[in-house]
């Protein structure tokens, strides 16, 4: 097995491995920074972090990994959440979020230092009559949310 190392991507390169690689989402809209991890030299992964989708957490000190994609490589994803995290701290952030769908086994995250912090029920999705949005694959499947820091906000 080749050695695992970090290295920056820019969003255009963590966008499309997302669209490769992503079990069951695409490309965000937008982030605050990206990291890679290498195997040798192929990309074996990557994490994308931004600000909460959710308003409540969006309080300017909490970051949510809003993307983790790899090829399956071992060890990548717990290296990549650990890296975000350690990334996030740099530039100030107190707390970290992120989910995953409620049958995932969240090993990667436990192994880089995160926590459960709520089960969530499913939700039948985004649309509204004043605010029309089409389905996704991920609606109405239940999910966790992870956290990691201190908590800075109340949340549901």
């Amino acid at each position: 097995m080749a050695a695992l190392r970090l290295v920056p991507v820019t969003f255009k390169v963590a966008c499309e491995y997302v669209d490769q690689h992503h079990r069951h989402h695409t490309r965000p809209q937008g982030y605050r920074f990206a990291v890679g991890v290498l195997a040798g030299e192929r990309l074996a992964g990557v994490a994308m972090a931004g600000r909460p989708v959710s308003r409540i957490l969006d309080d300017g000190k909490t970051i949510e990994v809003i993307r983790v994609a790899t090829d399956g490589t071992q060890h990548a994803c717990s290296m990549l959440y650990g890296a975000c995290w350690r990334a996030a701290r740099a530039l100030g952030y107190l707390a970290g979020v992120t989910y995953t769908q409620l049958g995932e086994s969240g090993a990667s995250l436990r192994a880089a230092g995160w926590r459960i912090d709520a089960e969530l029920p499913a939700r039948p999705g985004w649309d509204a009559p004043g605010r029309r949005r089409p389905t996704r694959d991920t609606d109405g499947i239940a999910r966790v949310r992870w956290r990691i820091g201190v908590p800075v906000t109340v949340h549901p």
